[in-house]
């Protein structure tokens, strides 16, 4: 609000557009609107309930909207909104400024990523597109359909667009469309030549599997990029990023209380929310006793949407020699 009031008299505002009513967006929009009241908001339906449901019924006055609807906001210029239905939320939508030609993106094309300068030509682009790739595989990928069809809708509006500025991240100024085509790219069944290896240890055995199959995988395909991560140690953000780029994953955990490691199960739990497509899947573990944790390791990959290889590795306490002979066959079905 300090900063608002220095770029300008909180009076002069005509009206509000409110893209999104997660708080991340919406924080202040109480604090301001206590100090001009009965400013226009333009918003979805949805974003009525959203923003109701979070602050309260305050009796702001909102300007309902949808797709293809306007405003003029004076120099011949109108802010258009268009409706992003569950990207990521129901109420999402974006806007565009005619004139000027910004798409206003609101979660789309984004990243978690603060440049300092705000604009992409700014940025690492190494970096920024792997923060972009971040988001959209952590966040976007879920609604992938929902994402191709909305690409097609606004490609067919014909507007220019000379920046993208979305609500997280850097605003794309240099070759905007840019981020539209790798959006189209990663919306497609997405894949690399990589092999991610997942995985939570007790007492190292099941640790000392997981580096075995990516040196498997290495003599078998030198080529193939191998990722390892134990869960329980590394950002579950950037493991399921490589997990998104990954034609395959292998996954394990030792048995603990005829169940799994509860740093997998919550990982796993995830895996599931993100419903990647077109990828293997094969999983591996020790145990002591019972040793179920190989099992219910393939059901959960198999409810995540993987197609699970039957070949695995199962050892009880740690892998003897025969046991670590199995993996080049793992490895073999992995890549198939």
């Amino acid at each position: 609000m300090d900063n608002l009031k220095k770029e300008i008299d909180l009076k002069k505002i005509d009206f509000i557009v409110a893209n999104h009513g997660e708080c991340d967006h919406s924080g202040a929009l109480s604090a301001l609107l206590a100090e001009i009241p009965g400013i226009p908001v333009y918003c979805t339906a949805n974003a009525v309930k959203s923003l109701e449901g979070q602050y309260g019924k305050l009796d702001w006055n909102f300007q309902v909207v949808k797709t293809g609807d306007s405003v003029d906001v004076g120099n011949g210029k109108k802010l258009v909104f268009v409706e992003m239905r569950m990207l990521h939320w129901p109420d999402s939508m974006a806007t565009y400024m005619t004139g000027d030609n910004v798409l206003f993106s609101n979660d789309a094309f984004g990243q978690h990523y603060a440049v300092e300068e705000l604009f992409n030509d700014k940025a690492n682009p190494c970096v920024l597109r792997h923060e972009a790739m971040k988001y959209f595989a952590n966040i976007l990928n879920p609604f992938t359909p929902i994402l191709t069809k909305k690409l097609s809708e606004i490609a067919g509006f014909n507007l220019p667009i000379e920046i993208i500025a979305p609500s997280h991240g850097a605003i794309w100024r240099e070759n905007p469309m840019q981020i539209v085509n790798l959006y189209a790219e990663w919306a497609a069944t997405y894949q690399e030549n990589q092999v991610t290896v997942a995985y939570d240890t007790m007492w190292k055995g099941t640790a000392k599997i997981a580096h075995e199959i990516a040196a498997e995988i290495h003599r078998q395909n030198p080529n193939t990029v191998v990722k390892v991560f134990n869960v329980a140690k590394a950002d579950k953000n950037e493991v399921m990023t490589e997990v998104f780029k990954s034609k395959a994953v292998a996954v394990g955990s030792p048995t603990v209380s005829n169940s799994i490691l509860s740093s997998v199960a919550g990982w796993l739990e995830f895996l599931k929310q993100l419903k990647f497509k077109n990828k293997r899947a094969a999983a591996f573990g020790c145990y002591g006793w019972s040793g179920e944790s190989v099992k219910l390791l393939q059901k959960s990959l198999a409810e995540a949407g993987f197609a699970v290889v039957d070949e695995n590795i199962r050892a009880q306490w740690k892998a003897t020699d025969a046991e670590l002979a199995q993996i080049p066959g793992l490895v073999t079905a992995l890549l198939a």
